[in-house]
């Protein structure tokens, strides 16, 4: 069984805990990695934890994990959710699971945070949940991986 989860975050992720916390919450980046790396280990899984406010950065990280077999892709894709067809095509490329997560309801949100790009590569999404949502993704991404 392949025994790394890649955790991809996009633009102003790194702002986590200052940036909006009405919508996002207080928790910052960092707490988002330490929650995903116990979830992760919870379920046997390593951890590769990293955010980009560059789309290519992001695309070379998911060509990344399924030239090294991952076992899948934990992305938070934020302000390309609805603008990437770059990030979409690579995670259709790899052929490995991706969860899609977003820390707060997209769908209760305005108008253009309601379509996703990169929804139709997901074998699910999860929104809402606050950080959360990461390790429900990545007990979900182990339960794939374990079928």
């Amino acid at each position: 069984m392949p025994k790394t989860a890649y955790i991809l975050n996009g633009p102003n992720l790194n702002l986590l805990g200052t940036r909006e916390p009405e919508v996002y919450g207080h928790s910052s980046i960092k707490d988002v990695e330490a929650l995903c790396r116990e979830a992760a280990k919870a379920h046997g899984l390593d951890v590769e934890f990293r955010q980009s406010n560059l789309e290519g950065e992001i695309v070379n990280w998911i060509q990344e994990a399924g030239a090294k077999k991952a076992a899948g892709i934990v992305i938070n894709p934020a302000g390309y959710t609805t603008t990437s067809v770059a990030i979409l095509d690579a995670i259709l490329a790899v052929k490995i699971p991706v969860i899609e997560v977003h820390i707060s309801n997209i769908h209760a949100r305005e108008e253009f945070r309601r379509h996703s790009m990169i929804s139709p590569g997901a074998k699910a999404v999860i929104c809402g949940f606050g950080i959360q949502g990461y390790a429900l993704a990545l007990a979900g991404l182990a339960a794939t991986v374990k079928e």
